[in-house]
């Protein structure tokens, strides 16, 4: 297990590898595809985003309304193939962390490489159990998307597992070549 305060230096995000699990504390976003669509408007036009990306972490996630003593009710990941469009341009801008859940295309492995990020896969039906990591939930940017607005989180030990890293792995082919017969 691998612990991770943020924010992340490049050779903390250079030094993962497919497989490994991650435990991230400190601040991470969250944003799903209307925001993503907001945000590259934003860098489209020249105007700044609501948050500083550089080596910013993404989590892919609509979040539901906290109960009484929560920061965020039930937070599991979103199928993240959707946000693969954006991604280019917002790793350009120096996001080099996303976590969600499911495979990318090519084009967004080859981004990675490019701007040496990574992503990782948070496990899907377990949101009520990631939200108890989550410390504090702050809106910052959206308000009108609801649950889908932008979220900065305060996290502790956050769990994730690196399916894509900087240096071409890809945990679905490794992962499926293993256990093939």
């Amino acid at each position: 297990m691998i612990k991770l305060t943020t924010p992340l230096s490049n050779s903390d995000i250079e030094s993962l590898h497919i497989g490994d699990e991650v435990l991230f504390t400190g601040t991470i976003f969250t944003a799903r595809d209307a925001a993503h669509s907001r945000l590259v408007n934003h860098i489209k036009k020249g105007e700044a985003l609501p948050f500083n990306p550089h080596n910013a972490i993404i989590y892919y996630v609509g979040p539901t309304p906290p109960k009484p003593h929560q920061a965020l009710g039930s937070a599991g990941p979103t199928s993240s193939y959707r946000m693969d469009p954006y991604a280019p341009l917002l790793m350009e801008q120096g996001i080099k962390v996303m976590i969600g859940k499911g495979d990318r295309s090519e084009m967004f492995k080859q981004e990675l490489l490019k701007n040496k990020a990574v992503y990782l896969s948070a496990i899907g039906g377990t949101g009520a159990l990631l939200s108890k990591t989550i410390k504090k939930a702050t809106l910052i940017a959206y308000p009108e998307l609801g649950p889908e607005g932008i979220y900065q989180l305060e996290v502790e030990d956050f769990p994730a597992i690196v399916t894509y890293d900087s240096h071409g792995g890809d945990l679905f082919i490794t992962g499926q070549k293993q256990f093939q017969r």
